[in-house]
């Protein structure tokens, strides 16, 4: 963690507590202006189709049309017999999120904020997908670049991360051959 942005909330409050204190050295713990996150999008097998680096304080919502657009494989066109679908998590849960994957001629799977599907007994009728995104970023952590983070600028961690991608790919593929 690091000091939060200078934004016009953060300076009122750190002038306060300035003179409250005197003049010292304030500085306040959060997300630094410079961190940033990966946003991956996988197939249903977790193999990962698309990266973005941005913000670790920007929300998902606003980076979807980005991630959507990131994804290396041209995709065949959608049609009303077999339609292509997103699954998102209730994050995407707003009207940012729906209009987005709509727009991309999506079919869209986004569970609603406290909505869980049970069964007549209770029991959850299907588990959530989010798992395979998990998954696919606990393969890519295992690169301890990635996972320490090493690269300074935003387009080398974004070229780590690729190749990364790249690489579970062609262990996938070399798996599936033998």
């Amino acid at each position: 963690r690091g000091p939060l942005s200078a934004g016009a909330g953060v300076r009122n409050f750190v002038n306060q507590l300035q003179r409250k204190l005197g003049k010292q050295d304030v500085i306040v713990w959060g997300v630094p202006n410079d961190s940033r996150v990966a946003r991956v999008i996988v197939e249903a097998d977790g193999g990962p189709l698309g990266v973005v680096v941005a913000g670790a304080n920007v929300h998902d919502t606003k980076l979807l049309k980005q991630t959507i657009d990131s994804i290396v494989v041209d995709r065949p066109k959608p049609t009303r017999k077999s339609p292509q679908h997103l699954c998102l998590d209730k994050g995407y849960d707003n009207p940012t999120g729906h209009k987005t994957v709509e727009e991309t001629n999506y079919q869209p799977h986004i569970r609603r904020i406290g909505e869980e599907k049970f069964d007549g007994k209770k029991r959850k009728r299907r588990p959530a997908r989010r798992w395979v995104v998990e998954r696919t970023l606990g393969w890519m952590s295992k690169c301890r670049a990635i996972l320490v983070r090493y690269a300074k600028k935003s387009c080398n961690y974004l070229g780590i991360i690729q190749l990364a991608c790249a690489l579970l790919w062609y262990r996938r593929q070399h798996r599936l051959a033998v």
